[in-house]
């Protein structure tokens, strides 16, 4: 390459790196480092101190963790980059699921500890499934106290994909002082807040054995480099890096840096792996499956709400350019007009006048679309990423402790759930109760603080109501007879009905008897619809499941009969029937499919056991290496925080499925306080 050729190369599209990995890896500590180092911020913050530039809203700060996405676009050398830092609660993993469609490369943020590898897995797996190349940066790396190769050892337990060791530590009297980079044949010493100083590499004898497996695990997918290898061939630098590279972008290794982000050690060279290395926007737009065309197309990453309206939709431009002004189209003729272009760092936004393939913009007033949508200059090019949907763990009935606040608290749900589609929002007609669902007790509390700061709403919340039910175990005939004279035409009705209790699953049975017309045809219905007016609330408090009335016998007046005497006549018949007829309460059992690692299986079927659940074996989990799926039944009023407990067994990752499976009987004390409770209220 000549001077001139070098003066004149061609500027790279930005990139845009997802920060991942579980709570507590220090990925919002990276962030900080790199706006420090990259000159985004004038004067680094800490997590700890309330003071970074991410994790800057009251739930985050008062966790001292993430629960909502960190956005920073800066410069490192010539290359520009858009970090998004992911919340580690596997709660909060929407946020990852989202964006994977729309990024070039992951960092995997941990800390240097065997026991927290499981931790690493969800984050592996989805990257692996999406093919997304990433790579592992081991942080806190000043405090490791164990070799590192023991340590890659545990972490390749959590990944399919091949860990790729490109560093290997410099120990002086037990605590890292520095690093060899395998691929650059350097050696470096860390300098606190500073760049490391290159040392000579002749000291360190590991750094030849260490390299010739690098090598060699580069070579499982390079001819040449195994021959290479096998001829004693020293391969060239070039030729090393070229394979790093393309390896890393077909997702078939995954580099392996070390480093401590609170000192801002090893984050320069993370920097300059991603700058050489991973590859630009053309892979995310190959895994959007994108037709050739001159038209943008953009994803939506994530959607953003102000606490007075003022949406902001992150997209990222997978091809073509858009300036303020321009027209978005989505699936079904939906369009809008972007009426703004922002960068953002943090909390601040950056007013930009367009954006080019590569960038990691926010939109305004993109009201008319969502998360995961793909959005395009041309009309019809729209469509939908295929992101995978989360099943909600954990419910909340929630309501606005003023009652004029209902309409509002609605408002600003859709909002929120815009803003995090995990959430789910539903309303039960039944208990008369607005349920907000997600992936745990602390996204629903981050949730439900966020819809009274930003909303102003005063809220109450407690567990939902179990709708239990409630049927017969003897069958009763009765008589019911409404009769009221008060001037001009009366009321008269009068029935008789048998009662009867059904197998269970069979609902509800209506039979006609009547001969001779004693109860005229008219009239028949309306006895029916009294007597299902009472079985919404039986005399346990319930709806009334699986049962029989039959209407055997009756009379009418000719005058006083009506529609609403035989409704009150059929309602009274059950009222003074079902009470003898041994009623008994009814509860949900639900099938439920418990995912967790293989080491928490005894624990898990114990766990299920003290929540009077019946387990019913277990099986390796499809697609998971080492974990199981562990099958069980359990009444759905042991169900309601299963997961705090299931999160506490699994270092947080443990989740479950579950769908309705039968209606059970349920007595004793516990039932007799459900009923009590219920008849209180």
């Amino acid at each position: 390459m000549t001077q001139a050729q070098s003066t004149t190369r061609i500027k790279a599209a930005p990139r845009a790196i997802a920060l991942v990995g579980p709570h507590g890896g220090g990925k919002t500590s990276l962030l900080e480092s790199i706006a420090a180092i990259t000159g985004a911020v004038v004067r680094k913050g800490s997590v700890t101190a309330g003071s970074s530039l991410g994790d800057s809203s009251p739930a985050a700060r008062a966790r001292q963790m993430s629960v909502e996405m960190n956005v920073l676009t800066t410069q490192y050398l010539d290359q520009e980059f858009t970090f998004l830092d992911c919340p580690g609660s596997i709660e909060f993993i929407a946020d990852t699921l989202n964006l994977l469609p729309g990024i070039d490369a992951a960092v995997v943020v941990c800390e240097p500890d065997a026991a927290k590898a499981a931790m690493l897995q969800h984050f592996f797996k989805r990257l692996a499934d999406a093919h997304v190349p990433h790579l592992l940066f081991v942080n806190k790396f000043d405090k490791a106290r164990g070799p590192l190769r023991a340590l890659l050892t545990a972490l390749q337990q959590a990944s399919d994909t091949p860990l790729l060791l490109r560093q290997i530590p410099i120990w002086a009297e037990g605590i890292p002082a520095g690093f060899v980079d395998l691929a650059l044949e350097r050696a470096f010493a860390y300098r606190p807040h500073a760049a490391s100083e290159v040392v000579d590499i002749a000291d360190y004898a590991r750094e030849k054995e260490a390299r010739f497996q690098m090598l060699e695990k580069l070579a499982d997918h390079d001819e040449n480099l195994m021959e290479e290898l096998l001829g004693d061939i020293e391969p060239s630098r070039e030729e090393v890096f070229g394979d790093i590279r393309r390896e890393l972008a077909d997702a078939l290794v995954v580099p392996a840096l070390i480093g401590s982000a609170e000192g801002d050690n090893g984050v320069r060279r993370l920097l300059k792996a991603l700058r050489h290395d991973v590859p630009d926007v053309s892979v995310a737009a190959k895994r959007a499956r994108l037709e050739a065309g001159s038209e943008a197309v953009v994803q939506v990453i994530k959607t953003f709400h102000g606490g007075h309206g003022g949406k902001l939709s992150l997209v990222r431009v997978l091809r073509g350019s858009l300036k303020d002004g321009a027209v978005l189209h989505g699936q079904g003729g939906r369009e809008a007009r972007i009426g703004g272009i922002f960068a953002l760092a943090g909390d601040k936004q950056v007013k930009r006048s367009a954006a080019q393939a590569g960038d990691t913009v926010a939109l305004a007033r993109m009201e008319a679309f969502v998360t995961g949508e793909t959005l395009s200059t041309a009309k019809n090019g729209g469509g939908r990423a295929l992101i995978e949907s989360l099943t909600p763990v954990y419910r909340l009935a929630v309501a606005a402790q003023d009652r004029k606040d209902e309409v509002k608290l609605s408002a600003a749900i859709a909002r929120l759930t815009e803003e995090d589609p995990s959430l789910v929002f539903e309303h039960n007609g039944e208990t008369q109760e607005m349920i907000l669902a997600g992936q745990g007790e602390i996204h629903l509390k981050a949730a439900v603080e966020k819809l009274q700061s930003r909303y102003g709403l005063t809220l109450v919340t407690r567990p939902a109501r179990v709708p239990y039910r409630e049927t017969i175990r003897k069958s009763a005939q009765v008589q019911g007879r409404h009769k009221r004279q008060s001037g001009g035409h009366g009321q008269f009705g009068d029935v008789t009905i048998e009662i009867r209790p059904l197998p269970r699953g069979s609902g509800f049975v209506f039979e006609d008897r009547i001969k001779g017309g004693v109860v005229p045809r008219q009239w028949i219905p309306s006895v029916e619809k009294g007597v299902r007016e009472f079985m919404k609330a039986g005399p346990l408090g319930f709806p009334v499941v699986d049962i029989a009335v039959a209407l055997t016998d009756g009379s009418y007046h000719t005058v006083d009969s009506s529609d609403a005497a035989f409704q009150t006549a059929g309602r009274l018949a059950m009222s003074e029937g079902m009470p003898g007829c041994a009623p008994v309460l009814l509860e949900p059992i639900m099938r439920v499919a418990v995912h967790v690692p293989s080491d928490a299986t005894a624990r898990v079927n114990a766990l299920v056991s003290g929540r009077r659940g019946a387990p019913l074996g277990y099986d390796a989990r499809a697609g998971w290496r080492g974990w199981d799926t562990v099958q069980a039944e359990m009444p759905l009023s042991e169900i309601s925080d299963l997961i705090v407990d299931l999160r506490s067994l699994t270092q947080g990752v443990g989740t479950y499925e579950m769908e309705f499976d039968r209606l059970a009987e349920l007595g004793g004390k516990l039932a007799d306080s459900i009923v009590a409770t219920r008849k209180a209220a």
